[in-house]
């Protein structure tokens, strides 16, 4: 798609003439549906079109294309922002898609969802985090561009692409974009620009109830390109100066730009322009018809479009067209000169995992005490010559974490004193930013050709949590690396013991909580959701302990999510004892203990039961009979999760309140995480299964 430039810049009659019927769309979709968000797409739709129409390289037909820019609308609320740029530009979107707005099953829901709708890169709605998406997409974008054409001159590499963001007072009010922010000045992205929709009104109405600071001042300050442009004397977008300053913003190379816009929200319509009621309601069909005649269009009509607006918009289509033939034609080129590294691209872009890539697994000795992060940790680094396209690292906790994936090669822009930084690094240095984190390992994951995780201890998971749900909800394959996993972290206490987080993330849909028992689980673990990356992807959080844990044969039912690790000296087991992570060891104790007094006892290890959840039905029978109704479950949390396995006979050893400041073995001890005492609950659910 050619852009203009500003000495090229044309903006005709047909130009203005699409930018009123994007407003009036959107001032019509709300009054038809009763509800929505008119006022900012009303006003923003200069500042759309324009991205759209005269500067963004997309291609309407093809929006999955690798070589596209991307966009991202952070004020999910105005969805209507980007649903009538997308049907003016000849996406999949039609007009009977608009006047379904905020319908079930209609193509256009109240804010934008990927996977949903062609055109839309992200789900956002929750403020800030679309922010943080677009900062993790440029993340990705320079990544990918290492992986494939490191060498190449900026700007003349096939993977050299902009991230373009609207965001609002609201996105940049939520702290994770603060987060996100301070994180892309330092890593000078330069491929990232964000247009600030400075309206001055949200819910409350004015934001002078909230928010006064001189939001250029603190991006100049986070090492970003800032620019500003007011409106015209009528209150309108001055396209002209945005055109110019949305161009200087790519051109500028060596750090992320953002574009303060002043905005007067729902112009021109003529009583409800700046006012907090545009912001969430419809206008009203009074207020439509006035806005309708102050832009010349007939106020009797709704969801007017008329042919030679459509045909001058979806010229969008030629322009993207075109922009996709000179990218296949450089993209050909690169194939030629670098066979190597497009066998590599065509692996990546399908998901694929290369052959004999297991063989780097470790496998760990028998009997071994190893911490199941430390076992992750070493995965890692063999995993890390083999699959270059897996890179992350933490939330400055790598080292007890165990993320990095080399010691060697930071994820650091060039001018970076660090002996290791390098543009295109593996190892990640998210800073102590757990929900930006989080988050632009979604915009991450958005982007593609590259897999991605991040870790901090599993207690601070609840910081991250908004974006960990907005991971499931979009069912990315992210990864998750939490450490720390129980009252076994010992001494540092309370505030860093998890207790409820394991429920409480399991409870979010599509995430897949795995914690492991030992480094040989672990090891499956990561291959399998290595092998789910593309067949079923989905977020996974690995749940990771800080202390030694006995190492068992490696067996890849693991993968299953529940199997027996140790069956019962009886065909039929009396008592099963599930457990997971550095508990299995309690049961597998326990169970020595009731054998030895003639009790039939398996031992469930249950690393994930999600995908328990997800085997066939004879599967699980065969792993937890419905007969055997004597059950105990083992888990340093609360127990909320295990109730459903082992049923009104059965009996849950559980974390029900906050730990201490205290030596591990003397809190497990002390709370009732020991073989005596999970033998004492088989008993128990014995009798119980008896009476």
């Amino acid at each position: 798609m050619s852009t203009q430039t500003p000495e090229s810049f044309e903006w005709t009659d047909l130009d203005r003439r699409a930018v009123d019927t994007a407003r009036l769309l959107a001032a019509d979709a709300v009054q038809k549906v009763g509800n929505g968000h008119p006022g900012t797409a009303m006003s923003l739709a200069p500042a759309a079109y324009t991205i759209f129409q005269k500067v963004m390289k997309h291609d309407p037909a093809d929006p999955e294309w690798t070589g596209r820019d991307r966009f991202v609308l952070s004020p999910g609320h105005t969805s209507l922002t980007l649903y009538t740029q997308l049907f003016l530009a000849g996406y999949e979107l039609e007009l009977d898609d608009l006047k379904a707005f905020r319908t079930q099953g209609s193509k256009t829901p109240g804010h934008p969802e990927y996977g949903h709708t062609a055109g839309v890169e992200t789900t956002t709605g929750p403020l800030g985090q679309g922010a943080a998406n677009a900062v993790g997409m440029a993340m990705a974008a320079r990544y990918e561009r290492g992986l494939f054409d490191p060498e190449a001159p900026e700007g003349t590499s096939p993977f050299d692409h902009t991230i373009w963001a609207i965001v609002s007072d609201g996105d940049l009010e939520e702290g994770v974009s603060s987060e996100a922010s301070s994180l892309a000045g330092h890593q000078k992205l330069g491929n990232l620009v964000f247009l600030y929709d400075d309206n001055h009104i949200s819910i409350e109405g004015d934001t002078e109830t909230a928010f006064s600071e001189d939001v250029l001042k603190r991006y100049e300050a986070y090492g970003w390109h800032t620019q500003r442009i007011e409106p015209t004397a009528e209150g309108d977008v001055d396209v002209p100066a945005l055109h110019a300053a949305l161009q200087a913003a790519k051109a500028e190379t060596g750090r992320p730009s953002i574009i303060a816009m002043r905005t007067i929200i729902a112009w021109p319509a003529p009583t409800a322009q700046n006012t907090e009621a545009s912001h969430g309601s419809a206008l009203g069909a009074e207020e439509i018809a006035a806005t309708k005649r102050v832009l010349g269009f007939d106020p009797e009509q709704t969801f007017e479009v008329s042919d030679e607006v459509l045909r001058h918009a979806r010229r969008a289509l030629d322009r993207g067209a075109e922009a996709h033939a000179a990218w296949d034609k450089k993209i050909a080129e690169w194939r030629t000169a670098q066979p190597e590294r497009a066998e590599l691209f065509d692996r990546v872009s399908k998901g694929e995992l290369p052959e004999g890539w297991q063989d780097a697994l470790p496998v760990f000795e028998e009997g071994a005490s190893v911490a199941t992060r430390a076992a992750s940790g070493k995965i890692l680094q063999a995993l890390g010559p083999v699959l270059p396209e897996l890179w992350g690292g933490s939330a400055d906790l790598a080292g007890s974490n165990n993320t990095t994936i080399d010691k060697t090669s930071s994820f650091l822009p060039e001018g970076n004193p660090l002996p290791e930084a390098n543009p295109y690094g593996r190892t990640v240095h998210f800073g102590i930013r757990e929900f930006s984190m989080a988050a632009e390992m979604n915009g991450i994951a958005l982007h593609g050709n590259t897999r991605i995780y991040g870790g901090t201890f599993l207690v601070f998971s609840d910081y991250m949590r908004n974006a960990v749900r907005m991971s499931a909800l979009m069912q990315l394959p992210v990864t998750y690396v939490w450490t720390h996993d129980s009252i076994g972290l010992g001494e540092d206490g309370p505030t860093h013991q998890p207790v409820e987080h394991l429920a409480s993330l399991r409870a979010i849909p599509g995430l897949n909580v795995v914690r492991p028992a030992d480094a040989n689980e672990t090891a499956v673990a990561w291959a399998e959701i290595l092998k789910r990356h593309a067949t079923d992807p989905a977020p996974h959080g690995l749940a990771l302990t800080r202390q030694g844990v006995p190492t068992y044969a490696p067996n890849e039912d693991a993968a299953k999510g529940g199997y027996v690790l140790a069956d019962s000296s009886t065909e039929v087991p009396e008592v099963i004892i599930m457990a997971t992570g550095s508990e299995v060891q309690l049961a597998m104790a326990a169970r020595d203990a009731l054998e030895a007094e003639g009790t039939g006892t398996r031992v469930v290890s249950m690393p994930c039961v999600e995908w328990f959840d997800q085997q066939p039905a004879a599967y699980r029978e065969s792993v937890l009979p419905a007969a055997v109704k004597a059950r105990v479950a083992v888990e340093a949390g609360i127990g909320l999760t295990w109730y459903r396995y082992v049923g009104d006979a059965g009996r849950i050893v559980s974390l029900e309140h906050f730990g201490a400041s205290a030596d591990a073995n003397a809190l497990f001890a002390e709370y009732g995480f020991t073989p005596e005492n999970v033998a004492d609950a088989a008993r128990t659910s014995l009798a119980a299964a008896r009476a």
